[in-house]
């Protein structure tokens, strides 16, 4: 097993950290919906549209990021991402009007679309090959860990410091920055591959690639439907519509993403046996099973074990994540294809939030019982179909040559 001390185990680290600092960041804006829109004296509705900016812009970011992790390494390329995003992060905390904090929020997200990209190619390019399923799952769950720290985090300061002093918080992580520069060496992958005489241009490979690029942002759109139509207005949805109180909504919160940490590290551990594809799948598939606890609980007990279950079987797919999109890069372009085709789908999911509220305004009185289950329960579907239908490399080597290796251990 690959050890914290060793080398690729740093890099492990260093990503994943970098993963869940930016997930926390991000999943802040959704623990203070309300108190924002309080703030601003505005609607939920309208100021969901900060969560809408936010994933939106990640596209463009893990595309300028992604070139930048092709042409100058991985390594200087999330170093830059750490500090920006945490910049973004603490400035929103000091915006004065909505429309500011709107684009601060937009800023962010071009800061948090490129680092998901770089950290995963990063990480698969430098482990062995056998790890990459169990690693995968370890850094998708900083996406959970991030929201389980959001939660604990905002329980114990909110009521103290308020929206504004969280935001403030995100800041912090620009220190992971100093870990990565003496910890984190390059990716073997990318150091190898500049030593070639005749390069191909990023853009040219991706057009050579132009249907399998088409097919992941598809897969990946459905896969962020999936995430943030069980996540981005759950909340809210304990608070204002069930009227739970903030110690019950906190502990649902946190519940459900212990249970995305376990769910992904499980089931893309299984992957490596049983595939990728049938992973995700699967785990779609028995999402479906918490449909009913889940968004139409009657107490505080029940929306806990349908959170649980929902998203240990949401993130449970999510886990596989990391692994599959690297595999199916072509290599030249794999500091771009993964966190591009991640991000563009997130940018066709990024209504979520709002749709979700709107369909909850016009049709159900305000609740979001029947926008949640409906959104959660036709992407599964969706998600498990399209994935089985699909590609899958689980051989992929991760190098330009069979005798290349990763980073020793």
């Amino acid at each position: 097993m690959i050890g914290i001390g060793s080398r690729p185990g740093q890099v492990v680290l260093a990503c994943y950290l970098g993963w869940t600092l930016d997930a926390f960041d991000f999943f802040i804006m959704s623990l203070t919906l309300d108190e924002v829109v309080r703030e601003f004296h505005s609607t939920r509705t309208i100021v969901s549209f900060a969560i809408v900016l936010t994933l939106a812009m990640r596209a463009i970011g893990a595309f300028v990021f992604g070139r930048l992790a092709d042409r100058i390494g991985r390594r200087p390329t999330l170093m830059a991402n750490v500090v920006l995003y945490s910049l973004f992060e603490f400035a929103s905390g000091l915006a004065p009007t909505l429309t500011s904090f709107l684009l601060l929020r937009a800023l962010f997200g071009v800061a948090m679309g490129g680092e998901w990209g770089v950290a995963s190619s990063l990480t698969m390019e430098s482990i062995p090959a056998r790890w990459r399923g169990p690693v995968s799952g370890l850094l998708q769950a900083g996406y959970p860990s991030g929201f389980l720290l959001a939660s604990i985090v905002s329980a114990v300061g909110l009521p103290v410091i308020g929206w504004r002093g969280l935001f403030m918080l995100g800041a912090l992580p620009a220190l992971l920055v100093l870990y990565i520069r003496k910890n984190v060496p390059e990716s073997p992958d990318w150091l190898q591959r500049q030593t070639k005489i005749v390069k191909v241009s990023v853009v040219d490979t991706l057009r050579q690639h132009a249907g399998l690029v088409v097919y992941a942002i598809g897969m990946m759109t459905a896969f962020n439907f999936f995430s943030h139509g069980t996540q981005d207005l759950y909340k809210s949805f304990l608070t204002t519509d069930l009227r739970f109180s903030f110690q019950s909504t906190h502990a649902v919160l946190i519940g459900m993403n212990v249970a995305a940490i376990l769910g992904g590290i499980i089931f893309a551990s299984f992957s490596q046996k049983i595939g990728r594809r049938r992973a995700i799948s699967i785990a779609a598939l028995l999402s479906l099973s918490a449909l009913p606890l889940w968004a139409f609980p009657q107490s505080p007990l029940g929306a806990g074990i349908g959170a649980f279950l929902m998203q240990f079987f949401v993130q449970g797919a999510w886990g596989v994540v990391p692994a599959h999109l690297n595999e199916l890069s072509p290599p030249e372009a794999r500091g771009t294809f993964p966190g591009l085709t991640y991000q563009l789908g997130n940018f066709l999911a990024a209504a979520n939030a709002v749709l979700q509220s709107g369909l909850a305004d016009r049709f159900f009185g305000g609740h979001l019982n029947w926008p949640l289950a409906v959104v959660a329960g036709g992407v599964a579907v969706v998600l498990a179909v399209l994935v089985a239908a699909g590609p899958e490399d689980r051989d992929q080597q991760m190098g330009s040559h069979p005798g290349f290796a990763p980073i020793p251990e």
